[in-house]
């Protein structure tokens, strides 16, 4: 049996927000490149999303309304981004975050 250490934290959530792994010994495969590459569009998303952030809190005349949807989005993207840590912190070996970071 496959234990949890040797599962892949895939970077999307299955049913009701729960976690969703990968088991297999090919790197290379469909499933691991796909996740590889969402992994990146989410990594590249954050790092759009931090600079439009700066552009914002730099504008002294933001609009309340933006500056929520902007708090919206930058929670989205954290949230991915932690998955994406915490999935490559698995493959290293490393132990999970502690809950509430």
């Amino acid at each position: 049996m496959t234990t949890r250490n040797e599962l892949r934290l895939l970077p999307w959530s299955g049913p009701e927000g729960k976690p969703c792994y990968l088991s297999t010994d090919d790197k290379g495969g469909y499933m691991s490149r796909l996740a590889d590459n969402i992994e990146a569009d989410q990594l590249n998303t954050a790092a759009v999303l931090l600079e439009r952030t700066s552009n914002t809190l730099d504008d002294q005349d933001a609009d309340p309304e933006e500056l929520r949807r902007l708090t919206a989005e930058l929670t989205g993207t954290l949230r991915d981004v932690l998955r994406v840590a915490t999935s490559r912190g698995h493959l290293l070996g490393v132990s999970e975050p502690p809950r509430g970071f």
